[in-house]
């Protein structure tokens, strides 16, 4: 009896252990992968505020133009924001994320990192534009709603037993609809489609913030080697930051002060 007491405990000692250990992995795995983002979100921060005060002036002489609510723009501001390098400067961060997305399997950790930084510091610079738009009070206002609304989301998507992949289906789909939608508007220019598409993009990104969350901890228990799980973690923040600047952008344009109102 005693010998059956022992090799119980045994077992069931050493499956604590392990889950212990699993649980106490899985924890850094995902603070690895939360550390990266909120970087790349600071990075990004940093560089759309850098940018802004490098492309604005108060001194009309120095004004290569102007911009609706009065915003006076340097000559580095008009080449940016008016002169046709602003297609470039949209463009950049979606090659530099596509390359990050088809080449990570043959970078080093170290390579992949420094190409996130450097695309959110893309993304800082194509986002600067958002200051010359809408109120710098309005801004820090969603995003403060923003990062509310993520931590929650993404806590959920978390804890949650549910499994969500038959919802990130569905979410895919709409992606795909908002992103169509998006380009039809950019001719249309209607404020009607652009509010349709906004009210709809925060529904989307929301539910991917908690499924994309789901996937990224689902992708620890997979048995790779410290390499292979370093460029997850790059990939799986790369994932939740896009999540985080789409909701962003989507809050923006509904709860947004414009500077010429």
């Amino acid at each position: 009896m005693s010998d059956y007491d022992r090799n119980v405990a045994a077992r069931y000692g050493s499956v604590t252990r392990s889950e212990a250990a699993i649980d106490q992995g899985l924890r850094a795995y995902m603070l690895r992968v939360y550390n990266y983002m909120a970087l790349g979100l600071a990075i990004t921060g940093a560089a759309a505020l850098g940018i802004f005060m490098l492309s604005v002036t108060t001194n009309p002489g120095a004004a290569a133009g102007q911009v609706a609510g009065g915003i006076m723009l340097t000559q580095f501001g008009y080449a940016l924001f008016v002169s046709p390098l602003k297609w470039v400067v949209m463009l950049a961060p979606l090659a530099a994320v596509f390359f990050l997305s088809f080449r990570i399997q043959s970078m080093s950790v170290g390579a992949a990192q420094a190409v996130f930084w450097g695309y959110a510091a893309l993304v800082g610079i194509s986002l600067s534009s958002i200051f010359l738009v809408y109120t710098h009070e309005s801004i820090v206002r969603v995003f403060f709603i923003t990062a509310a609304s993520f931590g929650a989301l993404s806590l959920w998507g978390y804890t949650t037993k549910r499994d969500l992949t038959g919802m990130g289906s569905f979410l895919i789909m709409g992606l795909f609809g908002i992103i169509i939608a998006s380009l039809v508007n950019i001719f249309l220019a209607s404020s009607m489609l652009q509010f349709i598409v906004s009210v709809v993009g925060v529904l989307v990104f929301a539910g991917l913030t908690a499924y994309d969350t789901q996937r990224i901890k689902e992708m620890y228990f997979e048995a790779d080697d410290d390499v292979v799980a370093g460029k997850k973690a790059i990939m799986g923040a790369l994932t939740l930051y896009l999540d985080f600047i789409n909701l962003f952008m989507m809050l923006l344009q509904l709860f947004g002060n414009r500077n010429n109102n």
